[in-house]
C-alpha cells in the first residue's frame, strides 16, 4: 500500500519560512509528477507547485519567487520550500502524486501564519 506523509508544517511568523516534506512509502515502482495543494479557511484546494520527473516545475503566481519546490528521487521524497510566508499562506497543505501510475493523496499537514 502506498502513501504519502507530509511533515514540516507549524505556526510561523509573517516573512518567516517554513520546508515541508512529502515522503513516499510502500512498494515504489516508479513515481512520476507530483505536486503540492493547499486549502484555507473557506477556500477551495488550490494547485500551490508542481514538479515533473525530469525537474521542471511551476508555480501558483501567488506563491511565484517566494515557493520552491524540488524532489529527491533516491529518497522518494518532495519538499516545498516556503519563503517570505504571509497570512494568506495560511492553510492545509496536501502533496498529491502519480505512484506506481495510481493518484494519491496526503492527509496534509497544517502552515498557520500570524503573529
Amino acid at each position: 500500500q502506498v502513501q504519502l506523509v507530509e511533515s514540516g508544517g507549524g505556526l510561523v511568523q509573517p516573512g518567516g519560512s517554513l520546508r515541508l516534506s512529502c515522503a513516499a512509502s510502500g512498494r515504489i515502482l516508479q513515481i512520476d509528477d507530483m505536486q503540492w495543494y493547499r486549502q484555507g479557511p473557506g477556500n477551495q484546494r488550490e494547485l500551490v507547485a508542481g514538479i515533473t520527473t525530469g525537474g521542471t516545475t511551476n508555480y501558483a503566481d501567488s506563491v511565484k519567487g517566494r515557493f520552491t519546490i524540488s524532489r529527491d528521487n533516491a529518497k522518494n521524497t518532495v519538499y516545498l520550500q516556503m519563503n517570505s510566508l504571509k497570512a494568506e499562506d495560511t492553510a492545509v497543505y496536501y502533496c498529491s502524486g502519480r505512484v506506481n501510475f495510481a493518484t494519491y493523496w496526503g492527509q496534509g499537514t497544517q502552515v498557520t501564519v500570524s503573529s
